[in-house]
């Protein structure tokens, strides 16, 4: 029969058992954080390179995007467009250079020049550093430094920008507008010309009203 072990033994063999149990745990942790350190750094460059490939590969995709899109646009020089209104009065749209985006159809316009005609001598014509023609919608839409020219009663309107409805050839603005001619000059925060300059209506809104000085012929 197997002498049963001194209590003393007993409680000496359960605490190296306990000491060899706590070193293994601890040299499985060590060698796993060890692992770690080695793996992070080679995870973070990874990410880092991915990180730059992809930005890389946007800038190149948007830069091959941009050209395409480029490469499909058509550019006009001194472009002329000819069309008339719904009551038959002719119209042009001319510039300096246009620029047609196939998406949309629509003209970008540089310098844009346009003249209004009502069959007679008497031409509206309308000036800007820039605009946008929609064929389509049968409007044009032009601005800043916007001039319009009214060669029958000889007043002159500066405007930021102008909204010109080439289907009824209305011509409207709501950004401010000055007029000036014979009769005198004027302020108003917008206006609308009718009939092709036959009519000019001026309005005013909160702080802005109409502000004119007129001539007076003397006696």
């Amino acid at each position: 029969m197997t002498e049963p072990l001194d209590p003393r033994e007993e409680r000496r063999r359960a605490d190296e058992a306990r000491v060899a149990q706590a070193g293994e745990r601890w040299r499985t942790r060590s060698r796993r954080v060890k692992l770690y350190r080695r793996l992070l750094p080679i995870l973070i460059l990874a990410l880092a390179g991915a990180a730059l490939t992809w930005t890389v590969f946007r800038t190149v995709m948007s830069g091959v995007e941009r050209r395409a899109s480029q490469s499909q646009e058509i550019e006009l020089e001194k472009p002329m467009f000819h069309g008339q209104d719904d009551q038959g009065r002719s119209f042009t749209v001319g510039a300096q250079g246009a620029v047609r985006d196939p998406a949309s159809g629509q003209f970008r316009l540089i310098g844009p020049a346009l003249k209004l005609n009502l069959g007679g001598a008497k031409v509206t014509e309308i000036t800007a550093d820039g605009g946008q023609y929609d064929p389509a919608g049968r409007n044009v839409v032009i601005g800043p430094n916007v001039r319009i020219s009214d060669g029958g009663s000889g007043f002159t309107l500066t405007t930021p920008e102008a909204v010109v409805d080439t289907r009824t050839g209305i011509v409207t603005g709501s950004k401010g507008v000055q007029a000036s001619g014979p009769l005198g000059s004027l302020t108003a925060s917008s206006y609308a010309l009718y009939d092709q300059g036959e009519r000019v209506e001026f309005k005013g809104s909160g702080d802005t009203k109409i502000r004119g000085v007129f001539n007076v012929a003397g006696s």
